[in-house]
């Protein structure tokens, strides 16, 4: 009689559990990143009545009896499954899809979190809501904070080199000529325009038999190698071009002339290497155009995200600076992991050491502008609680009954 109460008591028990937890899961059912529970349950030990035997020739064999004693709660799961991601459009949001946690910092102590709700505080620091630093890898790849400096200045940096690209048209007749403007930047971080003037020379022979020309004249800053009236003069061009079934083939390596800046008084000079090695000369348009590098002085105007976690900074001046990669961490065993509360995970015996690198390497990748919405199902939480109730009346049954029976049991000396 004792047995099955102390069978009911711990049905009461663990159905108590299970509904703590399915109260948890509903009360988290709009917190961003979190990871519901689940329990399950195990018989305990039980009482043998009689043993098991064997058979003989002339009886057959007998089962054990065994009377259980109870129910026990043998886990409670925490279920990393993905959940959707909600957009929000606000940049400091990220998200993850598929595999991995944020890595944020307190003190010297880590923690992981799914929730990318992140902010900046006053230093510019990237933090979550209690103000733990999200950790990242900077441009040396080295795991810390990551600092956004909202005053952050690109100092100018000069022109050093034009790279030319695309086509010059092989269709050109005679000394037919194309022009490009193009900024550069002088050693004080001063823009300047230039022009660059394209011009093939003279077909070689005579008519008929003229040959059409496989060399071109460029011009890159200086003076104009047009008189007043438009025509072609005989300035030394700042390098001849030849091409050979396309290609070029002189110069066969960069070269560095010395090129004057005349939009200022007096006169700039820039020592700049020329590459014209992506050029070409087949049958199709002209669309050769130089790309010099250099910039101005840039202002931190704003800043994204990406896929991968690059933290890239963007510059008034159009430069796009990295300013670190937020790091992402994974575990052998995601349901070890132990919950801190805040939305927080660290790492236990049985969930492993943290593998902390890259997004997309074998991780999750981020989503800028969303947040990871809860897994918790709202359904599936009621049913559970349904079933829960359930189990949990049946077990105060047998315990009202076991004890109306001993009532009887106390009745008989009366």
């Amino acid at each position: 009689m004792l047995r099955s109460m102390y069978s009911g008591i711990s049905g009461l028990k663990n159905f108590q559990t299970k509904l703590d937890v399915i109260g948890n899961n509903i009360a988290n059912v709009n917190t961003y990143g979190f990871k519901k529970s689940r329990v399950t349950f195990a018989d305990t030990m039980n009482q043998t009545i009689s043993g098991a035997s064997a058979s003989t020739a002339n009886r057959g064999g007998k089962n054990s009896m065994q009377v259980g004693l109870g129910s026990a709660v043998s886990t409670i799961d925490t279920i990393h499954t993905q959940s959707s991601l909600q957009n929000t459009g606000r940049s400091l949001d990220l998200g993850i899809s598929g595999d991995g946690y944020f890595v944020v910092a307190n003190g010297n102590a880590l923690s992981y979190t799914r929730a990318g709700n992140f902010y900046l505080d006053n230093n510019g620091t990237l933090v979550n809501g209690d103000g733990y630093k999200v950790q990242a890898f900077d441009t040396e790849g080295v795991l810390g904070d990551v600092t956004v400096n909202v005053n952050a200045v690109l100092p100018a940096t000069k022109t050093t080199e034009i790279i030319f690209s695309g086509n010059l048209s092989s269709n050109t007749v005679g000394r037919n000529s194309f022009t490009q403007q193009m900024k550069v930047v002088d050693e004080k971080g001063v823009s300047h325009t230039i022009d660059v003037h394209y011009i093939r020379q003279a077909d070689t022979g005579t008519s008929p038999n003229t040959v059409p020309s496989n060399k071109w004249d460029v011009f890159v800053g200086g003076n104009s190698p047009f008189n007043a009236d438009g025509t072609i003069n005989a300035t030394v061009p700042t390098q001849v071009i030849e091409f050979t079934n396309g290609k070029v083939t002189s110069p066969n390596a960069t070269v560095t002339p010395t090129i004057s800046l005349n939009d200022v008084t007096p006169s700039v000079s820039l020592n700049v290497a020329l590459d014209f090695s992506n050029l070409t000369q087949i049958a199709e348009a002209t669309s050769a155009q130089g790309t010099p590098d250099g910039s101005l002085e840039g202002s931190l105007e704003s800043f994204t995200i990406g896929q991968t976690g690059e933290i890239s900074g963007v510059y008034s001046n159009g430069k796009v600076n990295t300013i670190g990669t937020v790091a992402v961490a994974k575990f052998s065993n995601t349901s070890g992991l132990t919950k801190t509360g805040g939305n927080l995970f660290q790492e236990s015996i049985s969930s492993g050491t943290a593998n902390i690198g890259l997004a997309g390497n074998g991780r999750g990748t981020l989503a800028a502008g969303s947040l990871e919405m809860s897994n918790v199902d709202l359904s599936e939480e009621f049913t559970d609680m349904i079933v829960a109730q359930r189990g949990l009346q049946a077990n105060t049954r047998i315990i009202t009954t076991s004890d109306e029976i001993l009532q009887e049991l106390v009745n008989l000396k009366r």
